[in-house]
């Protein structure tokens, strides 16, 4: 398309009724989703996002702009989590009528952020406003609040009811990890906003097409992703990689399809099946062996004849770390359930337990449970209980580390939980059960979330999942080593070293992201007051 084309196509959107530009907005959404992992198509953000920051031009009414921004982000999330659509399936009878109507409305839900962000790009002087402004520095204004309060929504996505920060914009570049370097200062809300702005950004070329200055302002973006990928390649380049001594790791990922996990005749040879995978001769000789979330459907630490099996693959000096279910009990009546990590010892004795703190809405707990109609996707009728706070483990062999349990990685800036003694973490190990999901995009982007944290956190990331992806993660957010989605086996690998220095986002967390995206929205602020009587003025 030439640029002469963009002008036409930006004058033609402005005329189209309300129920065409919603149409067109759910497109762009679903559109936008293709950026993500595992497609990391980028540059049809260039296309998603200016379309819509046009349609919103029309806009008559700031309920005008809060249905097109709607519309945008219900395509997008309805595209984006449809893979929450085969933890319903797994028990089709059960909740396979379930799955559509809960996507559907998650999506209308999360598409909410979205129609916010719209709605104060529409505050912003355009077009259906009929009054006289400046084309191009009105259209950079109102890109760069579009990119700062989108921004501002995925922070309140991050918490706001418990949080679900999943496909931040930042996670589109996770397969060039030169890229996400810069998330060691500014975090992933950091590099979510200048994404969403460059792309952005591109909307200044259509109600100018012939500016020299709106080219110039839609191609400055793409120069600054230029010097922050080199300045990431420079990062990688210069980065000595290192390993922790004397530390093997082995994965065991036994591809176990999460509709037979539980059945009652198939947990035993489950539970073999994970020691004949964790006792296979291989080149190296593992000093600690590692399953997955809910590796055994045994509770292994009052199981006693179990865990003695269990505990034989542990390597001497060594341990054994797996996800269990964990009852507390008392007088013989089960009080509490907890989704848990455990470290078993050679000699069978507990060397410590993890308690997952974050649970998952709906899967392992019914925040409503009166009015849900249908049980707990997870296997049992009690609700999972929060273990009472995230924790740095130092254990043998080892250097500290915080433990995380399946979608407790994907929460920028809350990964690690306080130091053992004197000692921060070193390492982040997150044991998934991504069989929930089977092959669909949902593990390639968990996978992307946990890059984002080792990268931010300047941590190196060991994950295990029960049907992959299982990974070694350097500091850098680098994929050192994998076992790919659906694939049986295990992975010996060294544990990196953390990085040499710790980084800012590591010691300050969401604060300067925070700090920076609240600098630039009073500029902006400014700059739209100055703007705004300035065009008072010419009336």
């Amino acid at each position: 398309m030439s640029r002469f084309g963009l002008g036409a196509l930006h004058a033609r959107l402005l005329t189209l009724k309300l129920w065409q530009r919603l149409i067109l907005s759910f497109l762009c959404g679903a559109l936008a989703t293709l950026a993500m992992p595992p497609w990391h198509a980028v540059p049809l953000l260039w296309i998603a996002f200016p379309m819509l920051l046009w349609l919103l031009e029309g806009c008559r009414s700031g309920r005008e702009a809060l249905a097109l921004g709607w519309s945008f982000g219900f395509g997008h999330f309805a595209t984006g989590l449809t893979w929450i659509t085969h933890a319903f399936y797994v028990d089709a009878e059960t909740h396979g009528a379930f799955a559509v109507p809960a996507i559907g409305a998650l999506a209308a839900a999360f598409a909410f952020y979205i129609g916010a962000v719209a709605w104060i790009v529409n505050r912003i002087p355009h077009e259906a406003d009929g009054l006289p402004y400046d084309r191009t520095p009105t259209a950079a204004m109102r890109a760069l609040a579009f990119a700062l309060a989108w921004a501002a929504s995925e922070w309140v996505r991050g918490w706001l009811l418990t949080g679900f920060p999943w496909n931040p914009m930042a996670s589109v570049w996770t397969a060039w990890p030169a890229m996400i370097q810069v998330t060691a200062v500014i975090g992933t809300l950091g590099l979510s906003c200048l994404t969403v702005g460059a792309a952005a950004l591109a909307s200044v070329a259509g109600p100018a097409p012939r500016s020299r200055e709106a080219w110039l302002i839609a191609g400055a973006p793409l120069a600054l992703l230029a010097l922050i990928g080199a300045g990431g390649w420079l990062r990688l380049s210069l980065s000595t990689p290192a390993e922790v001594p004397g530390v093997v790791l082995r994965l065991v990922q036994p591809n176990i399809s999460q509709a037979d996990k539980w059945r009652p005749g198939l947990r035993d040879q489950h539970f073999l099946e994970h020691i004949r995978l964790s006792t296979t001769p291989s080149g190296r000789v593992p000093t600690h062996v590692i399953w997955g979330e809910a590796a055994v459907a045994f509770a292994l630490d009052r199981d006693e004849t179990r865990r003695r099996m269990a505990a034989a693959v542990a390597p001497a000096g060594g341990l054994l770390i797996t996800g269990v279910p964990r009852a507390a009990a008392t007088g013989g009546d089960v009080e509490q359930v907890f989704n848990s990590m455990l470290a078993i010892r050679p000699d069978a004795s507990v060397a410590a337990v993890y308690d997952k703190v974050h649970l998952v809405p709906f899967g392992e707990y019914l925040p409503l449970r009166g009015l849900i109609p249908f049980k707990k996707l997870t296997e049992g009728t009690m609700d999972f209980s929060a273990g009472p706070e995230r924790a740095t483990l130092a254990l043998d062999g080892l250097p500290p580390f915080s433990p995380l349990i399946c979608y407790e990685a994907i929460f920028s800036g809350a990964v690690t939980g306080p130091p053992a003694g004197e000692q921060r973490a070193q390492w982040l190990l997150n044991i998934t059960n991504d069989s929930w999901f089977g092959d669909s995009s949902g593990p390639h982007q968990h996978l992307a979330a946990a890059q984002l944290r080792a990268a931010e956190e300047g941590l190196p990331l060991v994950r295990v999942a029960n049907t992959g992806i299982s990974a070694v993660i350097d500091p850098y957010g680098r994929v050192l080593g994998r076992i790919d989605l659906n694939v049986k086996g295990v992975l010996d690998a060294p544990l990196p070293a953390v990085a040499e220095f710790r980084t800012p986002f590591n010691a300050a967390g969401q604060l300067i992201p925070l700090i920076l995206i609240a600098l630039a929205t009073t500029v902006l602020i400014r700059w739209i007051r100055r703007h705004g009587k300035r065009s008072e003025n010419r009336l």
